[in-house]
């Protein structure tokens, strides 16, 4: 195998959950640039239209990863079109910010629900084809306050580093039959939330990353790529910090 076709991801079928914009937009364009057959969800008809006009007509779906009987008509939906999902990137996501002394419990489970029992459903939606195949990249979409944590986000930051151990789990347990379970904590990227914060922030924010700049999103999708790929093959249980250096383990 050349080190071009490492990369390659023809004849492979991929799924994005919140795919509508930022990071998961960007990760599904990636793919299917690499070649593979890619969906991607979102949790409204726009936001799907949205995905369908990056990847194409149909390929946006409305989902809501905290909906069982959903996920797996979503699942079915996508594999008769596209084949088996071979690559899941759970990066759905939702945050419910407050000091914890003010955190209501429904925010606390709100986004525990989505962003870390919602990749479990889909993990596990998915098993049943991958086991088959036995071929499986199951790629998690952490964040750097998992680890380095954040006041105002116990429940986001608990989430993401919850999510980690997860896809460790998973590691252990699926490693034998070709699928790998990785993890990829951006830092600070180039998003709708961050281009919010006015000039003086930005630049205070950037002076806390030793590559003096924000990530883009396509930062986070070229990793998503090595993983998916045969160059990720030998990978699996980890953690990719992907921050230009303001968080180093």
């Amino acid at each position: 195998m050349s080190v071009i076709d490492s990369y390659r991801l023809e004849g492979r079928c991929a799924l994005v959950t919140g795919a509508s914009r930022g990071i998961g937009q960007a990760t599904a364009a990636w793919l299917k640039e690499l070649g593979a057959e890619v969906f991607g969800t979102a949790t409204s008809a726009q936001g799907a239209q949205a995905i369908s006009d990056v990847l194409g007509a149909g390929r946006g779906l409305v989902l809501d990863v905290r909906d069982g009987e959903a996920i797996n008509a979503t699942i079915a939906a996508v594999s008769e079109q596209g084949g088996p999902i071979g690559i899941l990137v759970n990066n759905a996501a939702i945050t419910r910010d407050q000091l914890l002394m003010r955190l209501k419990d429904e925010d606390w489970d709100a986004v525990m629900d989505t962003n870390l029992r919602g990749a479990m459903r889909m993990t596990r939606a998915c098993l049943r084809g991958m086991l088959k195949a036995r071929f499986g990249r199951i790629i998690g979409i952490s964040s750097v306050v998992g680890y380095a944590g954040n006041p105002g986000q116990a429940n986001y930051c608990a989430a993401k580093a919850g999510l980690a151990g997860f896809s460790r789990a998973v590691a252990h347990e699926l490693g034998g039959r070709g699928i790998t379970a990785n993890v990829i904590a951006p830092g600070f990227i180039d998003t709708d939330m961050t281009r919010a914060l006015d000039e003086t922030q930005r630049d205070r924010l950037k002076g806390t990353i030793p590559l003096g700049r924000l990530g883009t999103p396509a930062d986070i999708a070229a990793c998503v790529g090595f993983l998916a790929g045969a160059g990720g093959a030998y990978i699996t249980g980890q953690t990719l910090h992907v921050n230009g250096g303001m968080y180093m383990t």
